[in-house]
């Protein structure tokens, strides 16, 4: 399933999500290569973040390999920079297409709830709350992490919290088939958070690399709850859909809409 629009009404242009897209955007350019090596696999070394480095784990000078011809020296430099530098970097073009798609699905409305300042600041905190989780749940894993999803499950989280009735219109591939329907929030974003537990408690143990299903969980948790701090109830009260108690919504649930 893919989200392709809601239908939550936005007021405030949304000058932060649209920034926070491009700077993802000019990372994957300049900084990856547009996903091409060497750029890509030196981006990931130097500006990933590694959390057996981060909590030194590892001697100065130690060497991990990534791929065939990709190795990452460790301890060249601060590992603590890595904790904001790895929200903006991907791993190739479904991963960057992927989670700015659903940053900008989701984004505009969470922006609308705090204005612009306050929403990078909370997209930041996110982004750091699921790095932190992730790394406590693999506290001696070389692997680099990289990629926005954290940060972005921060926006879903906020989302369901503020906009749980809201309804989000899906792509649905059934085989040969595919068509659209439209499914309040809590219901997309609630299955998506469970898909996430289930990997994350499936990936303990797990030495490899892979979907840091942890930084999900935390990102989303993190935005769950920040919300409540960074949202600004003048700008909430001119949203007809927000919280539980409108009954007036543009499209019904489960509904199919289209081919």
């Amino acid at each position: 399933m893919l989200p392709i629009r809601d239908d939550n009404p936005q007021f405030l242009p949304p000058i932060a999500t649209v920034g926070i897209i491009a700077a993802n955007v000019l990372a994957w350019v300049f900084v990856q290569g547009l996903g091409s090596d060497p750029q890509l696999s030196a981006s990931v070394c130097r500006l990933g973040l590694i959390p057996g480095e981060l909590l030194n784990a590892f001697p100065d000078g130690a060497r991990v390999r990534l791929g065939p011809g990709s190795v990452c020296a460790l301890g060249d430099g601060p590992a603590w920079p890595t904790v904001l530098t790895s929200m903006f970097l991907h791993g190739g073009w479904f991963h960057i297409i992927g989670n700015m798609w659903f940053l900008w699905i989701f984004g505009n409305n969470v922006e609308d709830a705090m204005g612009h300042v306050r929403f990078v600041l909370f997209y930041v905190l996110c982004g750091v709350a699921a790095a932190m989780i992730q790394v406590a749940t693999n506290t001696e894993s070389p692997v680099p992490m990289v990629g926005a999803s954290g940060a972005i499950g921060g926006v879903m989280g906020a989302y369901i919290v503020l906009f749980p009735r809201v309804h989000v219109h899906m792509l649905v591939f059934l085989g040969v088939i595919v068509t659209t329907f439209a499914v309040p929030a809590v219901f997309m974003l609630g299955y998506w958070i469970i898909v996430q537990l289930i990997g994350g408690f499936q990936s303990f143990g797990s030495a490899g690399g892979g979907v840091a299903f942890w930084a999900h969980i935390g990102g989303f948790a993190a935005g769950a709850i920040l919300i409540f701090l960074f949202r600004d109830r003048e700008l909430l009260r001119k949203h007809p859909y927000h919280g539980w108690r409108k009954q007036a919504l543009p499209s019904r649930s489960w509904r199919r809409i289209g081919h």
